[in-house]
C-alpha cells in the first residue's frame, strides 16, 4: 500500500471514528418553552403536562432522556388505549425534535469543527485513498484476491461493514432521536440550501451523496480506459449530487414543494399519496408542472426510454439506489447468488413487490377521488405496513446493509417495484441486448463472477446466445472485465434479439428461455 493511500485510511478511520462517537456527546434539558415550541398546538397542553416531571433535570445522554421521555410519554398513551379514547390519544412521535431542541452539545455549538472532523476527514480520507489507486496496474479487471479479502468475501472485516450499516439504518428509519447530535452537525448546510431545520433525513441524503462521489473516484481508478463505466460513474454522480440532493432542498428555499425529479412511481411509491396530490394541487404551475412531469415519466418515459436503451438508462445511470450499487456497493458484486433458485425467489419477489405496489395505488387513488368514502383510513393503514416493510426495511436495512453478505444489488434484484417494471419493458419489448461470441470466450468466469444481478453470463457467452434478461441493469461491467472482448451492449432490431437455443446433454435437450 502507498503511503498516500495509508495517509487517506488513517484519515477515513479517524472521521468515521468521530462520526460514531457524536451522539455520545453532550447533555439534555427540557423546560415548558420547548415542549410548547417544538409540539403541534393541539398537543401542547397535554404534552406540557406528560413531560413536566422532566423539567429542569440535566441529562448526561440522550440515552437517558430518551428512556425518560418515552417512560411518561408512553404510560400516558396506554392508559389511553387500555381504557379504549382512541380520540385522547396522541400518535405523534415528538421524540426526534425534543431530543434536538433539547440538546446542549459541543456539536450544536461548532457545528462545522465536527462536520469536517467527521465526514470531512472520512471524505478527505477516502478521496486520498482512491487517488492513486489501481496505478500502475495492467488494463483490465481481474478477481485479484476478491476471495481471499476480509472485507469483499464475507470475512470478519465484511461482517463489522454490513453490521454498522444495518445498525445506522435502522436508527436513521425508526430510532432517529438518537441521531440528533449528526443532525446538528449539518445543520448549517441545511439553512443554506432550504433555509430551514435540518432532519434525518438530510443527514442522510448529505451522507449518500458524500459516499456516492467519493466511491465515484474510485470507480473512475478502477474502470480507466473504459469509456462507458467512465461516463455512467459521472452520470449518477451528477443525478445523485444535483437532482436528489441539491435541486430538492433549493426548491424549498424558493417555497416550492420538495421534488426529486429523476425519482418514478413505484420506486417514488408515495407519489400518489393524498398529502402528496395535495402538495402538488396547492404549489401553482410549479407544483403542476410536477405533477404532470411525473405521470409522464411513468406512462410515457419510462416505457419509450427503456425500448431504446434497455433499463440500464435508468437503473445504471439515474437512480440514486443503482448509484449507489455501482459505486459504494461496487467491491460486494462478486457476492450476488447465480444460483437457479436465487432466481426463482428474484422473480417471485420482486414481481410480488410490484403488484402490491399497484394494488396500493390503486386504492389509494380511488379512495382521494372518492372522498375517503370507498376506504376510509384503510388506506393509510396500507401505506404504513408498505413503507415499513418495502420502503424502510426492505429497501435501507436489507438493500444497503446486506451489501457484504449478498451483493450490491440486493434491493434492485429482489425487492425494487420500478425495476420490475423495467425489467418487463426490457423482456419484451426492446432494443437492448448483450450479444456474445461463443467462438472467443476461453470459460474464465469474471463475467459471471462480476454481475451484480446473479446472471450466469459464462453460461450464455460459451454457447453465443443473446442475453436478454428482465433483470440485467446493463450496467457493463461484465463486457469491461472480459479480456477477449467476448461481449457487446447493443441497441438493435428486435428481429433474432430473443434467442430459445437448447442445452445439450448426452443425447438430450433442454431448452431454456432468456
Amino acid at each position: 500500500m502507498r503511503l498516500l493511500e495509508k495517509i487517506g485510511l488513517v484519515l477515513f478511520l479517524l472521521g468515521m471514528g468521530v462520526f460514531i462517537a457524536i451522539p455520545f456527546l453532550g447533555s439534555y434539558t427540557l423546560d415548558r418553552d420547548l415542549v410548547v415550541s417544538n409540539t403541534k398546538e393541539i398537543h401542547q397542553e397535554k404534552m406540557g403536562e406528560i413531560l413536566s416531571p422532566m423539567y429542569g433535570k440535566e441529562y448526561t445522554s440522550n440515552f437517558s432522556f430518551l428512556s425518560d421521555f418515552r417512560s411518561n410519554f408512553n404510560s400516558y398513551n396506554d392508559q389511553l388505549k387500555s381504557q379504549q379514547l382512541w380520540d385522547q390519544v396522541i400518535w405523534d412521535d415528538y421524540g426526534f425534535a425534543l431530543a434536538k431542541a433539547a440538546a446542549s452539545t459541543p456539536v450544536r455549538e461548532n457545528p462545522w469543527l465536527w462536520l469536517g472532523l467527521s465526514i470531512g476527514l472520512a471524505v478527505i480520507g477516502g478521496f486520498l485513498y482512491n487517488f492513486k489507486k489501481y496505478e500502475g496496474e495492467p488494463a483490465g479487471i481481474k478477481n485479484n484476491g476478491i476471495f481471499h479479502s476480509k472485507l469483499k468475501n464475507r470475512g470478519w472485516l465484511g461482517m463489522v461493514t454490513g453490521g454498522f450499516l444495518i445498525l445506522f439504518y435502522i436508527l436513521l428509519y425508526w430510532f432517529p432521536a438518537y441521531l440528533v447530535n449528526l443532525v446538528w452537525m449539518v445543520e448549517p448546510i441545511s439553512k443554506m440550501l432550504s433555509g430551514g431545520s435540518a432532519s434525518q433525513w438530510f443527514l442522510y441524503g448529505l451522507v449518500y451523496t458524500m459516499a456516492i462521489l467519493v466511491m465515484g473516484i474510485r470507480m473512475f481508478r478502477k474502470y480507466r480506459g473504459n469509456k462507458y463505466q467512465q461516463l455512467r460513474t459521472a452520470s449518477v454522480m451528477f443525478f445523485q449530487t444535483a437532482f436528489a440532493f441539491l435541486i430538492p432542498e433549493i426548491l424549498v428555499l424558493l417555497n416550492q414543494p420538495y421534488f426529486d425529479f429523476k425519482n418514478i412511481w413505484p420506486l417514488d411509491y408515495d407519489f400518489f399519496y393524498d398529502y402528496q396530490i395535495d402538495t402538488f394541487l396547492s404549489g401553482g404551475g410549479v407544483g403542476m408542472f410536477m405533477l404532470i412531469w411525473g405521470i409522464l415519466l411513468i406512462i410515457v418515459g419510462v416505457p419509450v426510454f427503456t425500448y431504446f436503451f434497455g433499463k440500464r438508462w435508468y437503473c445504471s445511470w439515474v437512480c440514486g439506489c443503482g448509484g449507489l450499487a455501482e459505486t459504494v456497493g461496487d467491491p460486494f458484486r462478486q457476492l450476488s447468488d447465480k444460483s437457479l433458485k436465487a432466481w426463482k425467489y428474484e422473480r417471485w419477489i420482486i414481481h410480488s413487490v410490484l403488484v402490491l405496489a399497484v394494488v396500493m395505488t390503486a386504492l389509494t387513488i380511488a379512495n382521494y377521488f372518492s372522498g375517503f368514502s370507498l376506504l376510509g383510513n384503510v388506506t393509510n393503514q396500507l401505506h404504513s405496513f408498505y413503507g415499513f416493510a418495502i420502503g424502510s426495511a426492505f429497501a435501507g436495512v436489507v438493500g444497503t446493509g446486506f451489501y457484504p453478505f449478498m451483493g450490491n444489488r440486493v434491493w434492485c434484484r429482489f425487492g425494487c417495484p420500478l425495476a420490475a417494471y423495467l425489467g418487463i419493458v426490457q423482456r419484451f419489448k426492446s432494443r437492448f441486448r448483450i450479444t456474445t461470441n461463443g467462438g472467443q470466450c476461453i470459460s474464465c468466469g469474471n463475467c459471471s463472477t462480476y454481475c451484480e444481478m446473479g446472471i450466469d453470463v459464462r453460461a450464455y457467452a460459451q454457447r453465443g446466445q443473446n442475453i436478454v434478461r428482465s433483470s440485467c441493469v446493463g450496467c457493463g461491467v461484465c463486457s469491461a472485465v472480459c479480456p477477449r472482448g467476448v461481449l457487446k451492449l447493443e441497441n438493435g432490431p428486435e428481429e433474432n434479439r430473443i434467442q430459445e437455443l437448447p442445452i445439450i446433454i448426452g443425447n438430450n435437450s433442454i431448452k431454456i428461455n432468456a
